[in-house]
């Protein structure tokens, strides 16, 4: 192994024992002497890479950045109507915080605002939303009658409800309780013509290949029937 994989495979490491410490104790109790011993390295091999707290912080959020902006751009990318994209990437998003610490350690420090990165991931699921519900007017996919301002505002706060909740229980991010809430929110968005063609459950190769799925973590499960 080289030095520069060494380098990468220990600043990884240390971005994942940070994950797992400030979701275990929030951002202010985390000392760096516990993320060091985490990731199995000195404290002077975590000086190395970062320079305080804040930069491991910092460091976490950016991973969790990268990974949720690429399972969005996969999942837009898909041959799929507006609508079911919506839906996808809510299933997606809810797998990775799930299943992936650093994505859920990034995303809850980034709402709790430790650490000024310049990314405000809240404010870009609302501009995620947003794009999605005005393509979903402009293929004509949503019923008469419903005003796209207050579908985003629903949508916003159902979502991040579940991301809230799931804080206590994960199973508020599972795919069967995801399943249940679209069923609902569809029949009030969708126009007749296209309601028939979306599935609340989610397309599973879309999910399962724009998910970025960590080697501990299981594959997504399969719609529930």
């Amino acid at each position: 192994m080289s030095k520069q994989e060494r380098a990468t495979r220990t600043r990884r490491a240390l971005i994942q024992s940070a994950a797992n410490l400030f979701e275990e104790c929030g951002y202010v109790p985390a000392r760096l002497t516990k993320i060091s011993a985490g990731a199995g390295v000195s404290r002077g091999a975590l000086h190395f890479h970062f320079e305080n707290k804040a930069a491991v912080a910092e460091a976490v959020e950016q991973e969790a950045a990268r990974a949720l902006h690429h399972a969005a751009q996969s999942v837009l990318s898909a041959d799929t109507g507006a609508v079911q994209q919506l839906v996808d990437v809510t299933h997606t998003f809810a797998y990775m915080l799930r299943w992936d610490v650093v994505v859920r350690a990034g995303f809850q420090l980034n709402c709790e605002g430790h650490v000024e990165t310049g990314v405000n991931f809240r404010q870009e699921w609302q501009d995620c939303m947003t794009a999605l519900v005005t393509r979903a007017h402009e293929e004509g996919a949503l019923a008469d009658g419903v005003s796209q301002e207050t579908l985003v505002t629903t949508l916003m706060a159902g979502t991040t409800g579940f991301e809230v909740l799931s804080r206590t229980d994960k199973e508020w991010l599972s795919r069967y309780s995801l399943t249940g809430f679209w069923q609902h929110m569809l029949l009030v968005l969708a126009s007749a013509g296209t309601l028939a063609d979306i599935d609340p459950k989610g397309t599973d190769v879309v999910i399962e290949t724009s998910s970025r799925i960590p080697e501990q973590c299981p594959p997504p499960p399969s719609a529930p029937q």
